[in-house]
């Protein structure tokens, strides 16, 4: 445990309940995908559990082993999706780490031979091209 209590007024939680409006990609019954709004790369995007947790260290287990299988599914459709040379996959744990959203939440980023990554700077991508990006990985999810 952090020893810090989960905060259900986490922009994610918001998400969850439909206070604040994402390019949802993908969504069951424990985990919800959508697009990172201040993408590092296109298609970035995150993937997060339904279940409260404030990052890895208080995870339930149980949630985790629901959670990375969709990591996975959605780290290979979007290479395909963005036809990415590679995906990087990051979860940041309390503020040292840089974690800045205190609930769990996977980025998932293609990558391309040579191109560094864009900084996660507060510039927020237009909805447009998110609404867009999300579409390319829903067809390859066959959603």
């Amino acid at each position: 445990m952090t020893g810090q209590a989960y905060d259900s007024n986490n922009i994610f939680g918001k998400i969850l309940r439909g206070e604040i409006p994402c390019h949802r990609i993908y969504e069951d019954a424990d985990t919800l995908a959508f697009m990172d709004v201040m993408p590092q790369s296109p298609g970035h995007l995150l993937v997060i559990p339904k279940a409260p947790s404030r990052n890895i260290l208080d995870a339930d287990p149980a949630v985790l082993a629901k959670l990375i299988p969709v990591v996975q599914k959605l780290a290979r459709a979007a290479k395909e999706a963005f036809e990415a040379d590679g995906i990087t996959v990051i979860q940041f744990n309390e503020p040292a780490s840089g974690q800045t959203v205190y609930h769990l939440h996977f980025h998932v980023i293609p990558r391309y031979e040579g191109l560094a990554l864009k900084p996660h700077s507060g510039q927020m991508e237009d909805n447009g091209v998110l609404a867009a990006n999300a579409e390319k990985i829903i067809g390859v999810l066959g959603n």
